[in-house]
């Protein structure tokens, strides 16, 4: 690890054509070329009689049951594979006429072959769930899809008639296109206005480089200009996105009343298995007492920075300007190896292989998606996307994207299809972990009083990111939908003024709210992906705990973790979090992470006294 008193934005942005192989993902894992995706791609529309040839006839018997549904679980592997490959195509580079075409096009062949599937879900809807265990009984084998069959079941109440479902599968494509909409303007639309330091040197702008670099800059004027090119670009569109998301709120409100939901609220969280109570004490409590911890590091940043105000575009601001780890990516992948290692052999190599064969895609070029993400093609490997800027801030990022890449593989190697995938509340909880097993070993391992207060506060970093800009996220959609429940007009100003004020709410008078801190809402995908934000606070909710036990007992808190992982998705998240010893339905889970944030603020102030 290497110190450096600026951050180097010397950068040029190139095309995907021009990027280093060794920095990006390697796709022929999934399929050999572009041809041998189009020739699946083709061949998948074809087979779909492998599935279609029980239609009316799959519960007929429990020979006919077995069979459908591996059938269709083979089948399911098929389209994730091709949907995946075209995903991931596009999201390094969006502005690829060719990654357009194919990505529409896959959603095309996907909502088809959807109409044509649904069939599936229509005809399990027919069994009643007293029936299930005599029907495990006769054929065992059924045991792999019991849990399956039981989330199917639950969902019966709110199941429209069999022809409705299949009209509503055939529109996916257009369900799902205020997504598509947002995204692809996003990653080809959206151009900023470069910006310039101190000394006039003119500096490159993306929203890849204002999330992971320029918003956490130790230079003020850096800091300010960004935000002001980032939020005058968002200006321009945000009439359109507010269209864009206002739709994708109506159609889920609309949802939920044909399928005779209470709420969109209890629809929503219905597929997470969770409870209203449970998302309402994670969205309260946090935002009750977390509050003055972080109005309290706020203040602290603004002393420490000697800033006449604390404004929005600050908060991610470094403490310490003068002390900042810069790292390569081998060292950081070094750091985090090492860090990992107390999680033992098995996890250890998992690590191992996701750094050195070339699972991760950390370029920067025009194009590509912002942020990060793993996907994680069953019976392949996981996909790490990040865009690498030489911060030891990065291998934060990277080591939380590896810890879902972690997760997902054990899950698939350990369990079928369709048992991989926990609840969506569950799901940041591993990926966290890793963030704070990092942060252990990296205070462990330094005598450095200003690293050590560095660490803390990329530890703070994680919770402001999870437990506040998620959280507020998840209260700003909490807003939202409850608007439109009660018919109040989702319009620019609506959601503008809504975001600004959930934001001072959270800040109080620590924090200037700059006008363009409302048009935030803007940057987030996950608005389009449900009741996602909150979540995040969630997973990071057990993993605290599980760090902490992970302290105290070392192996056995490590080998009950990994027996989650390999779990997958085979409990709810309730029992996952209890197999883990951390129990989600009391409320002192998250209080106590709520004070463990309190701690290291406490922490940092004494570490200036």
């Amino acid at each position: 690890m290497k110190r450096t008193d600026t951050m180097t934005h010397e950068m040029k942005r190139f095309e995907r054509s021009e990027v280093a192989e060794d920095k990006t993902w390697d796709l022929t894992d999934l399929f050999a070329s572009r041809d041998e995706w189009e020739r699946e791609l083709n061949a998948i529309q074809a087979n779909v009689s492998d599935v279609t040839q029980y239609k009316g006839r799959l519960t007929a018997n429990v020979e006919n049951l077995l069979n459908g549904l591996k059938a269709y679980e083979r089948f399911q592997d098929r389209l994730i594979r091709v949907s995946t490959y075209a995903e991931l195509k596009s999201s390094t580079d969006g502005s690829d006429p060719q990654n357009q075409a194919d990505s529409a096009r896959t959603a095309s062949v996907l909502a088809d072959l959807g109409a044509k599937l649904a069939f599936v879900e229509n005809e399990l809807l027919e069994l009643q769930a007293d029936h299930l265990e005599p029907l495990v009984e006769e054929e065992p084998e059924l045991e792999t899809y019991r849990k399956l069959l039981e989330d199917i079941l639950e969902k019966k109440p709110f199941v429209l008639a069999p022809e409705t479902e299949e009209t509503l599968a055939a529109l996916s494509d257009v369900h799902n296109a205020p997504f598509m909409i947002y995204e692809r303007s996003k990653s080809s639309d959206l151009a900023f206005d470069a910006i310039a330091d101190e000394s006039g040197t003119e500096l490159p702008m993306s929203a890849a480089l204002y999330e992971d670099s320029y918003e956490t800059s130790p230079d003020a004027v850096i800091r300010k200009q960004a935000f002001e090119s980032f939020t005058k670009t968002l200006n321009h569109y945000k009439n359109t996105y507010a269209v864009a998301y206002s739709t994708e709120v109506t159609k889920q409100v609309t949802m939920s009343r044909l399928r005779s939901y209470d709420s969109v609220t209890d629809m929503l969280l219905h597929s997470q298995q969770v409870t209203k109570q449970m998302y309402h004490n994670q969205l309260d409590i946090v935002q009750e007492e977390l509050a003055p911890h972080m109005r309290r590091f706020a203040k602290l940043k603004q002393e420490k920075l000697g800033l006449e105000k604390m404004h929005f575009y600050d908060l991610k601001a470094p403490l310490d300007p003068a002390f900042n780890p810069s790292t390569t990516f081998e060292e950081a992948t070094d750091t985090i190896q090492q860090a990992l290692a107390v999680m033992g052999p098995e996890y250890s190599e998992i690590i191992r292989k996701g750094i050195n064969e070339r699972w991760v895609d950390r370029a920067d070029n025009i194009g590509k998606q912002s942020g990060a993400f793993c996907a994680s093609p069953y019976g392949v490997h996981p996909y790490i996307l990040i865009t690498w800027t030489d911060t030891m801030r990065g291998a934060f990022v990277l080591a939380h994207e590896l810890g879902h890449a972690g997760h997902f593989y054990l899950a698939g190697e350990n369990q079928s299809l369709v048992n991989t995938e926990p609840s969506t509340y569950f799901v940041e909880a591993p990926s966290t972990l890793n963030e704070l097993l990092l942060a252990d070993y990296m205070i462990a391992n330094t005598d450095d009083k200003r690293m050590k207060r560095w660490v803390i506060t990329q530890l703070l970093e994680t919770y402001y990111h999870n437990f506040v800009t998620h959280l507020l996220e998840g209260e700003f959609q909490r807003r939202v939908y409850s608007l439109a429940e009660s018919g109040t007009p989702l319009t620019e100003d609506v959601l503008t003024g809504q975001k600004s004020e959930t934001l001072q709410n959270f800040w109080g008078d620590a924090v200037e709210i700059d006008e363009g801190a409302g048009l935030t809402w803007m940057r987030q995908p996950h608005y389009y992906m449900g009741l996602y934000p909150y979540t995040y606070s969630a997973g990071l909710t057990i993993s605290t705990a599980v760090a902490g036990k992970i302290r105290e007992e070392g192996k056995p808190a490590v080998d009950r973790w990994l027996a989650v992982l390999k779990a997958g998705g085979t409990m709810k998240p309730l029992e996952l979090a209890q197999k883990a010893g951390v129990d989600m339905s009391n409320p002192e889970a998250i209080r106590e992470a709520v004070a463990y944030v309190g701690k290291l603020v406490d922490e940092l102030e004494e570490s200036y006294a």
